[in-house]
C-alpha cells in the first residue's frame, strides 16, 4: 500500500539544457531528509512531456539512488498508447516501483478509449499503477464509474485525485472503501482531502517546502488537526502556485528562494519574468518572513521501521 507524501519532483537542467543529476540528487535528498515517503518523477511538474524516454529513465535512476528503498514511480504521460506502453516496459525493466499513468494529454479519449488505454499501459508495464485523474488539466475525466471498470485489475492500486471537486474523494471511498490508495493531487485542497480520508498527497510545493508539507500530513494522521490547519493556512498562498498554467515556473522559482537552486526550464517554457516574477517572489518572500516553527513530530515508516524526527 502506498501512503504518505510523494513529491512530484522537478527535473533539473544544466545551463546547456542537459539533465543536472548532481542538483537533482541534492534536491531529492532534501525531500527524503524531511520524511517524504516516495517520489513521482517526470510528471507535469517534472516536465515529463519535454523529456525523451532515455532522459526519463535517467531521472528515474537518479531518484532511485536517493530514495533509500522508498517507492519511486515513473509518470507515463505520452500522447500515444504505443509510446506509453513502451516507456512502461522500460520503467519495469529499470526497477520502477510503479507507474503514474495520465490519459493521453493530446487526444482527449472517450470513456471506452480511456479504459482501454489505461489497461494497455498496465499490461505492458505489469507494475502497480496510480491512475492520474485530472479533468481540468488533461480534459479527460477518469470518473468513479471508470475506476470501477478498472478495479478488477489488481495492478490499478491508487488514484491521484485531481478533479478539483473535493466531493470526489468521498465518492471514491464510499464506492470502493480501501480498494484504491487515495492520494490528493491538488496542493490547495490537500488539507480538505486528508480530512475526508485521503491517505496520501502527491505534492508540488513540497519541493521547496518539504518539512512543512510532511508536518501537515503527519499531524493530520496523528489527529492533531488544529496544528495542521495553522500550518496549512500559512501555506495556502504558496500552495495556490501549484494551480496555474505556470505551475512549473512558479514552483521552480519558489525552489530558488527556499532551497537555493535554479529555475531553469525546458523550452517552450521560459523562467518567469517581469511583473509575474515579481508577484510570485513576493508571495514566497512574504511566506518565508513568517515561516512557522513546526511542532515536534515522529513518523514511523513501514520500510525501515524507524523513527524520523522532522522539526
Amino acid at each position: 500500500m502506498w501512503t504518505g507524501v510523494f513529491p512530484a519532483v522537478t527535473t533539473k537542467f544544466t545551463e546547456d539544457d542537459r539533465l543536472d543529476h548532481a542538483e537533482m540528487e541534492r534536491c531529492f535528498s532534501l525531500q527524503m531528509e524531511a520524511g517524504c515517503d516516495g517520489f513521482i518523477v517526470c510528471g507535469s511538474l517534472g516536465e515529463g512531456p519535454m523529456l525523451s524516454h532515455d532522459e526519463k529513465i535517467e531521472v528515474l535512476k537518479t531518484a532511485q539512488q536517493v530514495a533509500g528503498g522508498k517507492p519511486v514511480l515513473l509518470t507515463v504521460n505520452e500522447p500515444g498508447t504505443r509510446e506509453a506502453a513502451s516507456i512502461a516496459r522500460r520503467a519495469a525493466k529499470e526497477g520502477a516501483d510503479g507507474l503514474m499513468v495520465v490519459p493521453s494529454p493530446i487526444y482527449h479519449t472517450d470513456p471506452e478509449e480511456t479504459v482501454a488505454a489505461l489497461r494497455a499501459v498496465a499490461e505492458a508495464g505489469d507494475l502497480p499503477v496510480m491512475i492520474y485523474s485530472n479533468r481540468l488539466a488533461y480534459r479527460v475525466d477518469v470518473t468513479v464509474d471508470l475506476m470501477e471498470e478498472l478495479a478488477s485489475d489488481a495492478r490499478f492500486v491508487a488514484i491521484k485525485e485531481s478533479s478539483d471537486d473535493i466531493r470526489r474523494s468521498t465518492e471514491i471511498i464510499n464506492r470502493f472503501g480501501d480498494r484504491y490508495d487515495l492520494f490528493t493531487g491538488v496542493d490547495n485542497l490537500a488539507f480538505e482531502a486528508l480530512s475526508v480520508g485521503a491517505i496520501g498527497w502527491v505534492a508540488g510545493l513540497v519541493t521547496a517546502f518539504p518539512r512543512e508539507t510532511v508536518a501537515i500530513y503527519q499531524l493530520m494522521k496523528q489527529g492533531r488537526r488544529e496544528e495542521a490547519l495553522t500550518i496549512y493556512r500559512w501555506f495556502r498562498p504558496l500552495l495556490d502556485l501549484d494551480v496555474s498554467t505556470y505551475l512549473v515556473q512558479n514552483i521552480k522559482l519558489a525552489e530558488v528562494l527556499a532551497i537555493n537552486t535554479n529555475d531553469r526550464v525546458r523550452m517552450p517554457r521560459r523562467p518567469l519574468s517581469g511583473e509575474r516574477r515579481k508577484a510570485v517572489e513576493k508571495i514566497v518572500m512574504d511566506a518565508l518572513a513568517v515561516r512557522p516553527k513546526l511542532p515536534a513530530l515522529q513518523a514511523s515508516y513501514r520500510s525501515a521501521d524507524k523513527l524520523v524526527a522532522a522539526e
